[in-house]
């Protein structure tokens, strides 16, 4: 059976800084010119953004690792590195991004070019000019880049649409979406026709309301039967929901059952408001129980129409009734400006703490783990100013009252140094 494609899961690592470079001037008349390394550039960054002309998360299928482009060393006369370029992915609008490691929302893309960086570039190294000083006129240190970051993502969509059609295989959705929107669903007389939403847009008293075809439920879907947990996630951001159930069939079972699978999957949905559309009124069967039919919806509180997408018959009352019970339920969605997310350093981002270990000490933060990995532990002249950084945090201090002591491994991100 074919899979709706909307989830992916995507690792995205963004470019390394490039290195700062150590030079000096040489020219004919300046036998000692002074250090003139330049920058290394900013590594590309990789954002996700919401285009509404893509509808499917399936290109994201054959892609699941994404790296950009790494910036340039910087070089002499203090010549800065190029920046790597960035990487733009356009995803469908309703895409929810979740980072795995935590398991905490990166972001929501409800909004047409709402975009959200999901991987920062690394900085680019220092070159040997930031170096100097009264004491060291002639440093020969420079920065590596720092390392881009990198994450697993999980992206899912969620459907945006003022109404959800819901119900069970062959309720008639599709035609009865067809028979108010422009929209061309395919339609068969056979389980599961629709594999995937569909969305449509009706004009009701020059009012648009968008509707989507949600894919006929079954029993067990909470639990994913017939591809329950995928179709489901696209009811939740429905304002209001149009249950439609085939006349001919037992309808009030078949609304049910369709209810049941809902609550199980999760309970706010039972809280929406709901049309219930008993479809197929051009077949005798469903004509005649209509009058019972309409009786029991309507003892249960719920209001009720009667229609059929083949003639055509009801479909002004439905539409007129829908646009009634979504005007009177507020639109949440925030702003645009409320959802743009952009990943940035933390306040904590900056604290460090000292872990012992069997043979040492493991150095614990982003701040100094960054300065560790942009440190070239093989220049000595590099490890000592690293190390006069430590003093300076209280690092060296700390890992004293920790009682290190001298042969000892000190680990800081993915370094190892020797405490002497």
């Amino acid at each position: 059976m074919p899979t709706l494609i909307d989830e992916a899961r995507l690792f995205v690592k963004a470019g390394n800084g490039g290195n700062g470079s150590t030079s000096f001037r040489r020219e004919k008349f300046v036998p000692r010119g002074g250090p003139d390394g330049g920058d290394g550039g900013r590594g590309g960054s990789i954002f996700l953004r919401a285009v509404p002309s893509v509808g499917t998360l399936m290109d994201l299928q054959h892609r699941s690792h994404i790296r950009a482009e790494n910036g340039g060393n910087g070089a002499h006369r203090k010549k800065h590195g190029r920046k790597g370029d960035d990487i733009i992915i356009d995803v469908p609008l309703g895409t929810v991004i979740t980072d795995e490691a935590d398991s905490s929302l990166v972001a929501d893309l409800r909004f047409p070019l709402e975009e959200v960086m999901v991987a920062r570039g690394g900085r680019g190294g220092l070159g040997n000019t930031h170096f100097k000083s009264p004491t060291n006129r002639a440093p020969r240190i420079a920065q590596k880049g720092e390392p881009g970051e990198e994450r697993w993502i999980t992206l899912e969509l969620k459907t945006l649409a003022d109404v959800g059609i819901v119900g069970e295989p062959n309720a008639g959705k599709s035609s009865l979406l067809a028979a108010v929107s422009a929209a061309t669903p395919k339609i068969g007389a056979y389980p599961f026709t629709t594999l995937s939403p569909n969305l449509g847009v009706a004009e009701v008293h020059e009012e648009p309301i968008v509707l989507a075809d949600i894919p006929g439920l079954i029993e067990g879907a909470h639990e994913g039967a017939g591809l329950g947990l995928v179709f489901l996630r696209h009811v939740e951001r429905a304002r209001v929901l149009l249950h439609v159930v085939d006349g001919s069939t037992d309808p009030v079972e078949s609304f049910d059952r369709v209810r049941s699978e809902m609550g199980q999957y999760k309970t706010e949905l039972l809280d929406k408001p709901v049309l219930v559309a008993v479809n197929k009124l051009d077949l005798p069967a469903a004509a005649e129980a209509w009058d019972q039919v309409r009786d029991e919806f309507l003892q249960r509180g719920l209001p009720v129409v009667g229609v059929s997408a083949e003639t055509g018959d009801g479909i002004d009352e439905m539409t007129g009734r829908l646009l009634e019970m979504v005007a009177a339920v507020p639109d949440e969605r925030p702003m645009a400006a409320d959802t743009m997310k952009v990943y940035r350093f933390a306040p904590e981002e900056e604290r460090w703490t000292v872990v012992k270990e069997a043979d040492g000490a493991r150095i614990v933060g982003k701040r100094i783990e960054r300065l560790a990995a942009m440190t070239d532990m093989e220049n000595p002249e590099a490890v000592e100013h690293f190390e006069r950084q430590l003093g300076r945090m209280g690092i060296i201090q700390a890992l004293e009252r920790a009682g290190v002591g001298a042969g000892d491994t000190i680990r800081i991100g993915n370094e190892e140094m020797e405490w002497t």
